[in-house]
């Protein structure tokens, strides 16, 4: 059965999907010829044949069940977050010894020096890279390979060390993430990481197959990756770290806008979950969609009884889709009319349902998928998927049954997933967390400059959709070094740079909770706390708000708080 699983995992013959089964294995039995991965004791991956995957899939399973694509965030640190001032005070020299991080990403340069001892041994204590399917998977999953920090050291005492351990960061996104977090010092460039002395545990998710990109009309080139390959690598990392006894902070620099942005898809919730789980501390980026026009908020108009929303269709945007999330106790729909004047009525519905439009002046085709009560989130969902869609202004007029006003909101794809020349031509700043940003019990970071202590432009601002206060944290975001995979060093901008620098701090906090006993049960939740606790804030702003959360790190001002009072 392995090597079946194995096969139905990778191959673009095998479609996935995603279900909540709780352990009721009656729920998985429906799918007579599908090939199951269980994942954890509540999520499970269906591997169907990928002709079984129609435009009446969402209809058939559910919105929830389709795995959500993940792209890249990406677009001196260490004073500012009073790291620096804290390793002068005796005891407490904090430098991640006896922590692990995880990343979660494009994988990493072992090779560089900035993730190795004094003595060239490697500070990686595994590599699970899920795109090289010719050595030994991990026990317990049926692909990838995983490489031992045995083989690490053995590689890297090779003249060519590709040969033993043949995994690669070709993009170079989780190398940075590795480095800003833990990267050892190197004095010729004024480099260091947070936590120099950490140990990781790496997973290079593989890319997203290509059946599902095509469904939620992703350009074929953009790279992504699947919600269920990450939930994989959350469970090994978090598993890596029992195995070894040690605390983990796993550090997530991805994100996606799709889902109702409220913590309650599939992944955000596991997030929130292992979240509570003694020694283990998630930390996430927050995203960079603030200023990309891509979200809309509207209320419907009492006099008119519509709410007018107007995107901007840019030259080389083919296809992508859009998603408009309301309460449930309010009841959506929409009417549509094209650049060149074409009316599509208002399409009222009552219950799920899927439809086409197509057009007699234009070539677009519209694929509309109506989920009253959405599985996960219990609100509406409308999603359109467009395809060979027309440049130019497009207008949805926005009804809603019932008297309640509740309000609505709609996404566009995250910046990676469509051009800057599509927008809402009234879009709104706030809402932006990318999705896994917004799960509950993890910290979620923004960025900002430390330069002048301005948030960084593009940074997603909050709240969730449904209030909870996102981002909780800001951190240094902008010309922020790290390390590249040609060896070198470059600045970065964005909350990917920034949740590495808060995955650093977290790994801190571990290490003189955990490991050195004064906090033994410490998880995200304690954490959490003792950042709010000794955050910097801004007499002339009021905490916490949607910008900037609870204000910015200082981990200084955690540990003198501490020393002046209880610990939580």
């Amino acid at each position: 059965m392995m090597s079946e699983e194995r096969d139905a995992i990778i191959s673009e013959d095998y479609a996935d999907l995603l279900i909540r089964y709780g352990e009721d294995m009656s729920i998985l039995e429906r799918f007579e010829n599908g090939i199951i991965q269980i994942i954890n004791p509540l999520y499970a991956v269906v591997h169907i044949p990928v002709q079984d995957i129609t435009n009446q899939v969402i209809l058939e399973y559910g919105y929830s069940a389709m795995p959500s694509l993940n792209g890249l965030i990406s677009h001196s640190s260490l004073d500012a977050s009073g790291i620096t001032r804290i390793r002068n005070v005796p005891g407490f020299d904090l430098r991640g010894q006896g922590v692990l991080i995880g990343i979660i990403d494009t994988g990493i340069d072992y090779t560089n020096p900035v993730f190795q001892n004094a003595d060239g041994t490697t500070r990686i204590a595994s590599i699970w890279d899920q795109t090289i399917q010719t050595g030994s998977a991990p026990q317990g999953l049926f692909y990838g390979t995983e490489f031992t920090k045995e083989q690490i050291n053995q590689a890297l005492q090779n003249e060519d060390p590709l040969s033993i351990v043949p995994s690669m960061d070709t993009n170079g996104h989780g190398t940075m993430v590795a480095g800003i977090a833990g990267g050892s010092e190197n004095i010729e460039n004024d480099f260091m990481g947070v936590v120099p002395e950490v140990e990781f545990i790496i997973v290079k998710l593989k890319p997203a197959k290509q059946y599902l990109k095509q469904f939620f009309r992703v350009p074929e080139n953009t790279e992504c990756y699947q919600s269920n390959d990450i939930m994989t690598g959350l469970g090994y990392v978090q598993n890596m770290s029992f195995a070894l006894g040690k605390p983990i902070v796993i550090c997530l620099a991805l994100g996606s806008s799709q889902g109702a942005h409220d913590g309650s898809d599939s992944l955000s919730s596991y997030l929130s979950m292992i979240a509570l789980t003694p020694g283990t501390a998630i930390v996430i980026a927050g995203g960079n969609e603030g200023n990309g026009r891509r979200h809309y908020y509207g209320e419907v108009n009492p006099t008119t009884g519509y709410d007018i929303v107007e995107v901007n269709v840019g030259e080389n945007d083919k296809g992508f889709t859009m998603e408009l999330w309301g309460q449930a106790a309010s009841l959506f729909s929409i009417d549509i009319l094209t650049p060149s004047g074409e009316y599509i009525p208002r399409i009222a519905v009552g219950t799920d349902e899927s439809r086409e439009i197509t057009f007699v002046f234009e070539q677009t085709v519209i694929n509309i998928d109506y989920q009253m009560v959405e599985a996960r989130s219990g609100n509406q969902l409308i999603l359109l998927r467009f395809e060979d869609i027309s440049p130019g202004i497009w207008r949805f007029n926005v009804y809603e049954r019932g008297n309640l006003r509740l309000g609505f909101h709609i996404w566009l794809p995250m910046e990676g997933f469509i051009s800057e020349n599509t927008f809402f031509t009234n879009s709104n700043p706030y809402t932006t967390i990318l999705s896994i940003g917004n799960s509950e019990t993890s910290i979620t970071s923004t960025a900002y400059n430390i330069e002048d202590d301005s948030l960084f432009l593009y940074a997603s601002r909050g709240f969730t959709r449904s209030d909870v206060i996102k981002p909780e944290i800001s951190c240094p975001g902008v010309n922020i070094v790290g390390p590249t995979i040609d060896k070198g060093f470059m600045a970065f901008n964005g909350t990917s740079a920034a949740a590495a620098h808060l995955a650093g701090v977290a790994a801190m906090l571990l290490e003189w909770g955990i490991v050195r006993s004064n906090l033994s049960n410490m998880s995200t939740m304690e954490i959490k706390k003792l950042l709010i606790r000794g955050a910097k804030r801004d007499s002339e702003i009021q905490y916490p708000n949607r910008d900037w959360g609870y204000g910015s790190v200082d981990v200084y001002n955690v540990y003198n708080s501490l020393r002046a009072g209880s610990i939580l």
